[in-house]
């Protein structure tokens, strides 16, 4: 887009160096707040607006690191603002892990703005001139997110994917193409209109992928809203669950002295009138801040205890730490997801297979002399994988604990395809922040693309019932103390992506990088067909 930069050269002449620097930057945090829970959609097109002219303008007499420059500033203040809320999570113990929030919020930011300037130095080094650059960008950032999806265990938080959670018309695009391939698309949309808002007289070479977004998007939204109009509003027989919220503060949940009382409130809410109705009652992640799994008086009076919130003839699914103790001493802890009956027998068993860096294990310990965040001595312990469980009387299970429901394509076992996904989180370190609304954002595009129903419950919120569609069927708000009573929507057919998964995406990249050929040979032609009309 040399053209662009010329247009631009004039106005924007002073905006080097440092200036260039905070542009780049600002940029990245205006983009950021067209994620949830802000949903400003149009600043969206603003941020990735200036970040097309910023690369275009390092077209002129920079090398290629001015790219990764730019794309890694823009990053930093698209990461630093998106992510601010991981703060909090130090704040709870600021005594013992305060000082970590600067390198947690702008390392993470550091670190994570590599990724994006990757895109934008892949989006320079193509052949792609002219407004086909756009494409280019498009499916680079894209190839990034699905990047950072991957690399040292994987941080697919808050894809640009997400812009669209307040259209679950738009979102129905994920069930074809995943989350990474709806980012593709809407990095295009967004970006398009900045090659015609710094042209004078935008011609029809300008608009050409300006013309391409929008009908992308009127496609996208009319197949989205035709494939919701022919959804079916069934549930599974003989299902009732009840959701309990407890909002225990994070301050209390591991306290030794409240342990006693929040375990109490749990079986108090539980037991609320209409109890008896229920076939489920779903705990959320470590909402027994006890173990209760193994062998011994001790363990099996807890259970006896638990058990009274378990509903007549039905089970408790519950999170709650397991801690096993070899022959030689050493301990073993999982963070896991248990199901269990009014005899306080455990039935099923789920182990957290992905982990989250410093919060239940400390990467390097040998080396890092650095405390994990979550309390405890002991690094929990990685499950196997994606499992698809037994629970009595539900549809098979995908057990999701936490941050493992943000992984497209890496949330049910592909060997055997359950009927609906649970999901046990604690998002109460994150307190009143976009932090949960970010999960809770993540956790709906899962049950899109896998075509299956989403059972949440989140110890302080959000708690909810998605159908597969994305459509919340009922909710309890962030920071609320209740219970969530709702039946179970039924399971779709494998969608496109739950089948093919990332050969999905890779159809998107390459449609993508197709378009943005043809886009820039038909510019082509119209600028010569100009030119000898001219003449």
């Amino acid at each position: 887009m040399g053209g662009l930069a010329l247009a631009l050269s004039g106005r924007l002449a002073g905006l080097s160096g440092r200036r260039r620097a905070a542009a780049a930057a600002l940029a990245g945090a205006c983009a950021a707040l067209a994620l949830p829970p802000f949903d400003l959609l149009p600043l969206a097109f603003v941020g990735f607006g200036a970040l097309v002219v910023l690369l275009d303008l390092d077209d002129v007499g920079r090398p290629l690191r001015g790219a990764f420059a730019t794309g890694w500033l823009f990053g930093f203040g698209h990461f630093t603002v998106g992510l601010y809320w991981v703060a909090n999570a130090l704040l709870i113990e600021w005594q013992r892990v305060g000082w970590m929030i600067p390198f947690a919020v702008f390392g993470l930011a550091a670190l994570l703005g590599v990724f994006s300037g990757l895109a934008t130095l892949a989006a320079r080094a193509t052949s792609a001139r002219g407004p086909a650059r756009v494409f280019a960008l498009a499916a680079a950032w894209a190839g990034a997110e699905w990047l950072r999806g991957h690399v040292l265990t994987g941080f697919p938080w808050n894809l640009m994917a997400t812009v669209w959670d307040f259209s679950p018309a738009m979102l129905q695009g994920v069930a074809l193409f995943g989350a990474y391939g709806l980012s593709a698309f809407t990095v295009l949309v967004v970006a398009a209109p900045a090659t015609l808002l710094a042209y004078r007289r935008p011609g029809l070479r300008e608009a050409v992928p300006v013309l391409v977004a929008l009908v992308l998007v009127l496609t996208g939204w009319i197949a989205g809203a035709a494939r919701l109009a022919g959804a079916p509003a069934g549930d599974v027989p003989d299902v009732r669950l009840r959701l309990v919220q407890p909002n225990v503060p994070q301050a209390l949940k591991w306290d030794p002295e409240a342990r006693e009382a929040n375990l109490k409130r749990m079986i108090e809410l539980s037991r609320l009138p209409g109890f008896e109705t229920r076939t489920h009652v779903i705990w959320s992640e470590t909402a027994t801040a006890f173990a209760i799994w193994g062998d011994g008086e001790a363990l099996a009076m807890r259970r006896a205890q638990i058990a009274a919130a378990v509903p007549p003839g039905g089970i408790l699914v519950t999170g709650a730490p397991r801690i096993v103790r070899e022959p030689d001493g050493e301990l073993h802890a999982w963070n896991s997801l248990h199901a269990m009956d009014q005899a306080g027998r455990i039935l099923a068993t789920f182990d957290k297979f992905h982990l989250v860096p410093f919060g239940e294990y400390v990467p390097f310990r040998g080396i890092l002399p650095i405390d994990r965040i979550v309390p405890g001595t002991i690094d929990f312990s990685a499950g196997p994988g994606p499992q698809t469980i037994a629970i009595p009387g539900l549809p098979s299970a995908s057990p999701l604990i936490c941050y493992e429901i943000i992984f497209p394509g890496k949330v049910v076992d592909p060997d055997a395809r359950p009927g609906l996904l649970i999901n046990l989180t604690n998002d109460s370190w994150f307190g009143q922040s976009a932090g949960p609304y970010q999960h809770f954002a993540a956790a709906r595009l899962r049950a899109i693309e896998e075509g299956l129903p989403l059972v949440r419950s989140a110890g302080g919120g959000i708690s909810a019932i998605v159908d597969p569609f994305g459509l919340v069927r009922a909710e309890l708000g962030l920071g609320t103390t209740g219970v969530l009573d709702a039946d179970l929507p039924l399971s779709l057919p494998p969608t496109f992506f739950a089948r093919y998964g990332e050969t999905a995406f890779l159809i998107v990249l390459i449609l993508i990088v197709l378009i943005g050929r043809a886009v820039g040979r038909a510019v082509g032609r119209i600028s010569v067909g100009s030119a000898s009309h001219r003449m």
